[in-house]
């Protein structure tokens, strides 16, 4: 899952809670930018289920095991709310969960999407904020408290497994 318009990446500068940063870049082709789509916290969302409008989900870095978080921190560069990375091997706790918001039923691969955090309802975000050292040209993630250009993203590529191809995989089935 990438911005419309840059990727987003956990990276070890600490910011004001002291839990690792999450920034954005331009480039399109990092493998740093990955996140996986689970249910949210304390629930099981079994892959292939598609994700519902309105949905709580978490998001969890593919490199780190660390969920996306927010909480009232005050982000270092612009003074909005801080976005960071939280948790061990995908654990960590409600301030780790997102609702999705989308137009239609279901998260539609093609489509922008938004993701509010369900704890303190602060859109997810990407400015021009830029990081100095010692990661240079970042931007800063972080929560805003309305809707712009910059808080909408989208899945630029993954896995991603169609209903009908689910229920293809369980028709096949047997069991032993």
């Amino acid at each position: 899952m990438r911005a419309t318009e840059s990727g987003f990446i956990p990276t070890t500068s600490a910011t004001g809670s002291g839990q690792q940063s999450v920034t954005g870049i331009v480039a399109m082709d990092d493998s740093n930018s990955y996140w996986r789509v689970r249910g949210k916290t304390s629930t099981v969302c079994e892959r292939g289920t598609p994700v519902k409008c309105g949905q709580a989900i978490r998001l969890t870095h593919i490199n780190t095991g660390r969920n996306l978080h927010s909480h009232h921190f005050t982000s270092p560069l612009s003074g909005n709310q801080e976005v960071s990375a939280f948790g061990e091997d995908g654990e960590g706790d409600f301030l780790d969960d997102w609702i999705v918001l989308c137009s239609g039923s279901y998260w539609d691969q093609a489509s922008e999407v938004q993701f509010k955090h369900s704890s303190t309802d602060v859109l997810l975000s990407v400015t021009g904020e830029q990081y100095g050292r010692p990661i240079h040209g970042q931007r800063e993630v972080h929560g805003m408290a309305y809707a712009s250009r910059d808080s909408y993203w989208k899945a630029m590529e993954g896995i991603f497994v169609r209903p009908t191809e689910l229920l293809k995989m369980e028709l096949h089935r047997t069991e032993l």
